[in-house]
């Protein structure tokens, strides 16, 4: 592996192809060789060894970025997107669970890229519930070809996916109809919230769904510490907004509560979503 260290970090810019090849030439490690750096990390802040665990799964990220090529957006911006996930999970890897990396890493990766899709994809706004963001890639990925579903399918996908036939069929000609813009004018705020937190694979492996447990506590924990840096008022905002189970409240139920007006609840809950954007930014 120290061969391995001393190779240049390739970027995904310019050939793709050249990167992919030089990502492929990185060796795999050996359990015990990915313990002994993850130690090395974690214990005496080595970055050479951070680096040796990044650039052994360079190769993961290319595979994962490339099943998400059929929403239109570069193969290289992708896996750019999928190798922050990586250095996330490098940094928070416990080799002391007894998970490989790859089995952790994975669930980052495909974090950061759902981020960047749901960023970027023109029509995304219309995902702003976790329900939603989880139809918006099960659909892409279970629904079959191009043409549109009969009401039979229709009524399958929903049974499936737990949601609503009229949901499937909105989110269905939102997808199909991508070339129309519908970017809004207020910021996304429910981008605060992970999909890693959503998107589970009912058929992912025990050590899969360990890895994942972590990962959510390490969230919630982060997302309550980030609360409890709000006023009283922004936190009752936030948590009837985005937080309360079943129904939210509306910017107008709150406007109706605190007796201001429907922009001035807006105007609150951007700013405290602004500052816990900031603490979480900063937690990672």
């Amino acid at each position: 592996m120290t061969h391995a260290l001393n190779m240049p970090v390739p970027v995904a810019v310019g050939n793709l192809e050249s990167y992919i090849q030089a990502a492929n030439r990185f060796p795999l490690l050996t359990e015990a060789e990915e313990v002994n750096l993850a130690r090395r990390f974690r214990q005496d802040d080595d970055i050479e060894a951070a680096r040796g665990l990044v650039l052994s799964h360079l190769r993961l990220v290319v595979s994962v970025a490339r099943g998400y090529l059929g929403y239109g957006l570069p193969h290289a911006d992708l896996i750019q997107e999928g190798n922050v996930g990586l250095m996330k999970a490098v940094k928070r890897f416990d080799p002391e669970r007894g998970v490989r990396l790859v089995s952790f890493a994975i669930h980052w990766i495909k974090a950061e890229i759902h981020e960047y899709i749901l960023r970027n994809w023109r029509l995304v706004k219309i995902a702003t519930t976790k329900a939603q963001r989880k139809l918006f890639f099960n659909l892409r990925s279970l629904k079959q070809g191009l043409n549109t579903m009969n009401g039979d399918e229709v009524d399958a996908m929903a049974r499936q996916l737990g949601v609503k036939p009229e949901e499937v069929r909105e989110m269905e000609t939102r997808l199909t109809g991508r070339d129309i813009a519908m970017e809004g004018t207020v910021d996304d705020d429910g981008e605060s919230f992970a999909p890693i937190a959503y998107l589970a694979d009912p058929a992912e492996e025990p050590s899969e769904a360990l890895a994942n447990r972590e990962m959510e506590r390490l969230q919630d924990e982060g997302l309550k510490q980030a609360l409890a840096h709000l006023d009283e008022r922004s936190r009752r905002i936030i948590e009837r907004r985005w937080l309360a189970e079943g129904d939210k409240a509306t910017l107008h139920d709150l406007a109706d509560e605190y007796g201001v007006s429907a922009e001035r609840i807006r105007q609150i809950e951007a700013k405290a979503m602004q500052k816990m954007k900031g603490m979480l930014a900063h937690a990672v």
